[in-house]
């Protein structure tokens, strides 16, 4: 280190002095001077370097370290002054060399079961696209041997399935058949679960039949369809118990709409059917009168309850019911009676209130009064023509309209039906086959 050097103070000058002027100088600058030059690498002048220069033999101020810094050695780095130094980049190859390193770290076992994952999961997307373009051939050949307007859904389960076609024996197939044409109705849809299936030929190129140990099902008669099929949209059918069908509707009777009202009972007809048979059946002319077809005694016209009401209310309505003879023989008034009833109020009135008389008009027949009497008809609020054209419908023409019954196709064979019975969706029914064949089994 430097010994203290003393500076003395300047002198101040005296303006009225003749002695030369003294120029002031800053002390601090003075000592800046004396200070040795600055180095950014060693700002506080103790002579040491970083741990990177010492690692690349370098020192302070690119110097080889131990070399001196001073002006005694002048030819130091004469040669490192001619070429710029720059780091090198490590990081691609560092890279490149952490991924091999990291590659040949993982253990040879773990390599084997991440191949064997790999081939796995190739031959489960293999035999996977195997069982779709199977079910898809299954479907257009059973579209084409079924005579079906739609294909059907077929379901392949079992895995894998590459093995069952080697083996030429499926577990399970279901099948799934919309809009099946039965007679004069449409089965809304067809499911059937085909167990134990030995294939004749091979999947899928060159299938030839197959043989079902095993088969259940079930079919629905939707009343959607059946109100589409027989009731033109016009009658429409509803569950009224666990056998039986309602059906409610209009009906074109000689250019007046009448209401249709019936009762349909299913039954099975042998093992591949379904009948109905119709009861209760009725056709009203609203608010004035029903006409029941078919055989007495319940057959016939007959006025509605409040209609009868009115009659026995109206003085004109009764005593054109009472002029003729028949009808007033079946209310019970003699024809004493009736003729007097015609011309005397009272005695009209004592008929008429009497608690015998509207249950008494509400069992009389008006069939051959209509037809006879067309103005006592007229008087009664029903169209003479319309009476006349009920009288002549016959119990299977109306039958007919609502007729259920349907038959299982007869390409079919082997399906027996079961447990048919109504739910809120239609008629259903379970089917049942045991060593079906379908196509050629040899």
């Amino acid at each position: 280190m430097r010994s203290p050097t003393r500076i003395s103070s300047p002198q101040p000058s005296h303006p009225h002095s003749g002695s030369p002027a003294v120029h002031y100088s800053n002390p601090y600058e003075e000592l800046a001077e004396l200070a040795d030059p600055y180095d950014p690498d060693d700002p506080l002048g103790l002579g040491l370097a970083s741990d990177d220069d010492d690692a690349d033999g370098v020192g302070r101020r690119g110097e080889p370290v131990g070399s001196g810094s001073g002006s005694g050695s002048s030819g130091s780095g004469s040669e490192g002054d001619d070429e710029a130094w720059s780091p090198p980049n490590h990081r691609r190859s560092s890279r490149r060399r952490r991924g091999r390193k990291r590659f040949r770290g993982i253990p040879l076992t773990a390599k084997a079961l991440t191949g064997l994952l790999v081939l796995g999961l190739l031959l489960v997307l293999a035999d996977r696209c195997a069982v779709m373009y199977s079910e898809r051939k299954a479907e257009q050949e059973l579209q084409k041997r079924l005579d079906l307007a739609t294909a059907p859904n077929v379901t392949i389960h079992g895995f894998p399935f590459l093995t069952q076609v080697l083996g030429k024996d499926l577990e399970q197939v279901d099948i799934a058949v919309p809009d099946v044409a039965a007679d004069r109705v449409s089965l809304a849809e067809v499911r059937a679960q085909a167990q134990d299936i030995r294939i004749v030929g091979d999947l899928p190129s060159s299938f030839r039949g197959a043989t079902v140990g095993r088969m259940k099902g079930d079919v629905l008669l939707s009343f959607e369809d059946l109100s589409r099929e027989l009731g033109a949209s016009q009658v429409r059918f509803r569950a009224l118990g666990p056998s039986s069908v309602r059906a409610d509707g209009k009906l074109p009777v000689a250019g007046q709409q009448v209401s249709l009202h019936a009762r349909a009972h299913i039954q099975r007809q042998g093992d591949r059917g379904i009948s109905t048979s119709v009861t209760d059946m009725r056709l009203d002319i609203p608010g004035i009168a029903t006409y029941r077809p078919g055989p007495e005694p319940r057959a016939g016209l007959y006025l509605h309850k409040k209609a009868a009401r009115q009659i026995s209310e109206d003085s004109e309505k009764a005593r054109a019911l009472l002029s003729v003879p028949s009808v007033a023989e079946k209310l019970g008034v003699s024809p004493a009676e009736a003729g007097q009833a015609r011309n005397d109020d009272r005695m009209l009135d004592r008929i008429t209130e009497s608690p015998r008389f509207v249950p008494a008009l509400l069992a009389v027949n008006l069939v051959q009064a209509a037809n006879d009497h067309p103005q006592l008809a007229r008087k009664l609020g029903i169209d003479p023509t319309v009476a006349a054209a009920l009288t002549r419908l016959k119990v299977p023409e109306l039958t007919d309209k609502l007729e259920l019954s349907f038959q299982l196709p007869k390409k079919a064979k082997g399906i027996k039906l079961a447990n048919i019975g109504v739910s809120p969706e239609g008629i259903r029914a379970d089917l049942a086959g045991a060593g079906l064949t379908f196509g050629k089994t040899r």
